[in-house]
């Protein structure tokens, strides 16, 4: 039995929340009445019922995200249902704005808006007392980092064993994209860095390999950023043959030789940067207020790719106000010229609460009324067109983003890039009229058939390409391409595991 049940549903089993670690962490006298139990979105809701109420608790509070809330939604409905002396609890970035519009909010008892760290133990303490505050929406208190407890003993050893542990140095942004939550942010705030390299300390003599940070801004320091990477590099160095794995966020235009040279020390498979540069277009820039040194991002990228070791992961996002498929593609083939290992190519989303829904009339910004909110058409792309964009982001995960295809994508973008992947997208999905379940083998066979259409290059270079992917990314059987008395490789011996992730192992070789 515990009086308190924190849950959530995340997007896959191997995401562990770290929301919920950081609410469990600071719940103080409540901490020991409290559990923690996760779900995944497709569960079935009576499912998660039944075990959420074998706990009997007295107050579920529930994480909300925008992968979830329509689950979540269902589930709080049901809970309503069939517990309705539960009292049920919301927050996340989902719940934290536009409350008067949710089915989930007016069927909850109290939802919190942003901060929960301190306020849902303020709520469980007036709960206690017999004097629950009176509205149902209660604005999240922001303390001093200081004054928190970390949520890093929070992770189980199961989570160290099979999951991500996500660690954050640092919360807010002090930039202002009005795509992006964070523009909300008045600045970024960082945790004490000593103990919270003791923290990482700790986690790393439990077994943790694998530490993937949330900071938006992890650059904006960088004495701070170097002392990290120095914790990183120490455990590199005297564990060489046990290696370890770290996640950032970098701002694109701010990459002082300090930096770079702890960077370069780095060996490959050991550091990985997510790089935001959303759109070169200058005009869109100014539109959502995006402050971005496009010349220096881009010197900065190339630097990254030619003179270190670490994956570089870049994002881009179609359907921004004002900006036209042109436009965009521009700024993609300007992007796959500086070879990044994967281009995140996103479709616009309007998160609740951000500032881009000032620019819906002047620029025809036409969302998706339901979760994920995705734009669907804007007055200068239409809804046709953008579908066309949707089906070319994901194709483009599936072939260059695998890093299954090194040899061939050069092949099939040529000079043209985005022109030439778009024209392949469009074919692909005429030919198929699917964007999932495309196995590697089919996927193989499937260029195969677009480039000899194409007749663009000699055939001999594109089958000698793609059956030299096709093996090198383990593929074992005959292709139909190949000769009938071709010799099959022989099974790959199995390899030592290691903190590397695969797909990031794929593009370093």
């Amino acid at each position: 039995m515990s009086d308190v049940v924190l849950t959530t549903l995340n997007a896959r089993y191997a995401h562990a929340s770290m929301g919920l670690r950081c609410l469990a962490a600071n719940l103080g006298c409540f901490r020991e009445r409290t559990e923690i139990i996760e779900f995944v979105i497709g569960q079935k809701t009576e499912e998660i019922v039944e075990r959420l109420l074998a706990l009997r608790p007295k107050l579920i509070g529930i994480g909300v995200y925008i992968w979830n809330v329509e689950e979540c939604t269902r589930l709080v409905g049901m809970l309503r249902a069939v517990a309705p002396d539960v009292r049920i609890v919301l927050g996340g970035p989902e719940v934290s704005y536009e409350t008067g519009s949710q089915r989930i909010c007016e069927l909850a008892d109290y939802v919190i808006s942003g901060w929960g760290d301190v306020s849902f133990r303020e709520l469980l303490e007036s709960i206690e007392r017999g004097e629950p505050p009176p509205h149902k929406v209660i604005a999240g208190k922001q303390p001093p980092l200081p004054e928190l407890a970390m949520p890093y003993a929070e992770y189980t050893e199961e989570d160290i064993r099979q999951r991500f542990v996500y660690v954050e140095a640092s919360r807010g942004c002090p930039f202002k994209c009005e795509f992006c939550l964070s523009a909300l942010d008045k600045t970024a705030w960082p945790f004490p860095l000593e103990p919270f390299l003791a923290a990482l300390e700790t986690l790393y003599q439990r077994g943790l390999r694998v530490f993937k940070f949330v900071d938006r801004t992890f650059n904006l320091k960088i004495d701070t950023s170097v002392q990290i990477l120095d914790f990183f590099l120490d455990k590199l160095t005297q564990h060489p043959d046990d290696p370890v794995f770290a996640h950032f966020e970098l701002i694109p235009d701010h990459l002082p030789d300090k930096l770079k040279l702890q960077i370069q020390r780095f060996p490959p498979g050991t550091l990985q940067f997510e790089i935001g540069i959303q759109t070169f277009d200058p005009d869109v820039q100014t539109r959502i207020s995006r402050r971005q040194d496009n010349a220096k991002a881009d010197a900065n990228i190339r630097w990254l790719r030619e003179q270190s070791e670490a994956h570089l992961h870049v994002d881009l996002i179609a359907g921004l106000p004002g900006e036209n498929v042109e436009s965009f593609g521009r700024g993609f083939d300007r992007l796959v010229a500086m070879n990044p290992h994967e281009i995140q190519f996103g479709i616009l989303k309007r998160l609740r609460g951000t500032p881009i829904i000032r620019h819906t009339e002047p620029y025809g910004l036409r969302f998706n009324p339901d979760p994920p909110y995705n734009i669907l058409a804007t007055n200068v792309i239409s809804f046709a067109e953008m579908q066309n964009l949707s089906r070319f982001a994901r194709y483009w995960d599936i072939v260059a983003n695998s890093g299954r295809y090194t040899r061939t994508l050069p092949v099939l973008l040529g000079t043209s890039p985005f022109q030439q992947f778009h024209r392949f997208s469009q074919w692909l999905w005429s030919r198929t009229r699917q964007t999932h379940a495309l196995a590697h083998e089919r996927m193989v066979h499937l260029l195969h058939e677009f480039l000899c259409e194409r007749n663009a290059d000699p055939r001999e270079l594109i089958e000698s390409s793609l059956l030299a992917d096709y093996r090198g990314a383990g593929g074992r059987t005959r292709l139909s391409f190949e000769a009938a008395d071709s010799v099959l490789p022989p099974p790959r011996p199995s390899k030592r595991a290691g903190a590397t992730l695969a797909r990031q192992a794929r593009h370093l070789g």
